[in-house]
């Protein structure tokens, strides 16, 4: 029986998309993507998709370029009489600015999230968001889903002693709290003060971690500032091993140097960012299986709610 689904990728994603349709035994949708010489482009089907559901999978790490071809690609599949246009965005760019925190400053994730309606979404499905509230900014429906489903069996098959959860702030905390109960662990949390954007000015974690293995868990690592303030300050404390578990692999300016520099043993990112560059101490876990799931049950009418820990 013919599906009645298509799935489409940008050029953020395509790795990752090819893994997912292969997972499926079925060929990606067809599509171009013409370029001008300014710099401007332009995506195009070159398939039928009229009535049908359309899958775009496109993450907007760096993030206009990506954001910019991802609503170019629902505005075409709009016009083009799709039954339903659902933006698969693993990584969701602009999410750190998701309050007003100072005077005269945008809400980025409220203005990305009108911008996908405007363009004609009809649903969202993205991954550890910055912020779970981002979810509220839109009027559509919106998919939260977590590398919990990947992050939890891996630390399982480690089979880790004297092991603790930390999170790096106290933003991560609902998020390490749920890893904890599951994995029946103590908790540390870390508490930081910002002078200024990327730039941690004070740092200190709160927890029983001497003679521990601990295991920080983030939603990305963009420059690992925090990352490595964090790991330093629980060796200090007298930890006897950290590892990282990180959803989005940011990774800008000089983060691969940092880590490999590091007291870090490990650190597990998803493909929800393709990595420009490859670490030994980097270790990637692939959500195509999760994402192929998803897409099914959600092509079925089918609840996704049981792929993850319960928050």
């Amino acid at each position: 029986m013919e599906n009645n689904f298509i799935i489409f990728a940008g050029r953020a994603n395509k790795i990752l998309a090819s893994i997912i349709v292969k997972k499926m035994g079925i060929e990606m949708g067809k599509h171009t993507l013409q370029l001008f010489s300014d710099g401007e482009f332009q995506p195009g089907y070159d398939e039928n998709i009229r009535g049908k559901i359309v899958f775009i999978i496109q993450s907007t790490h760096q993030p206009s370029d990506n954001l910019m071809e991802l609503l170019l690609m629902i505005d075409a599949a709009k016009r083009a009489s799709a039954y339903k246009i659902v933006a698969i965005i693993p990584y969701f760019g602009f999410a750190r600015q998701d309050r007003k925190d100072r005077p005269r400053v945008p809400i980025g994730a409220k203005l990305v999230s009108d911008l996908l309606q405007v363009a004609g979404a009809s649903s969202i499905i993205t991954m550890d968001l910055h912020a779970d509230q981002i979810s509220g900014f839109f009027n559509i429906p919106v998919d939260h889903l977590y590398a919990s489903a990947v992050f939890v069996p891996k630390i399982l098959e480690m089979q880790i002693e004297d092991l603790v959860i930390c999170s790096p702030d106290l933003g991560g905390t609902k998020r390490a709290n749920t890893y904890a109960k599951f994995l029946k662990v103590p908790m540390a949390v870390g508490y930081k003060d910002r002078e200024k954007v990327n730039t941690v000015s004070k740092m200190e974690v709160i927890g029983q971690i001497e003679g521990k293995n601990v295991i920080i868990l983030d939603d990305m690592i963009d420059t690992a500032g925090t990352l490595i303030k964090v790991v330093d300050i629980i060796m200090k404390k007298g930890a006897k091993s950290v590892r990282a578990f990180a959803t989005h692999a940011v990774l800008s300016g000089s983060a691969l140097e940092i880590i490999e520099k590091s007291a870090l043993i490990e650190v597990f990112v998803t493909d929800s960012i393709p990595l420009k560059q490859t670490l030994n101490k980097i270790t990637v876990l692939s959500i195509a299986d999760l994402l192929a799931e998803v897409i099914l049950r959600i092509s079925y009418n089918k609840s996704i709610g049981s792929l993850f820990l319960a928050k």
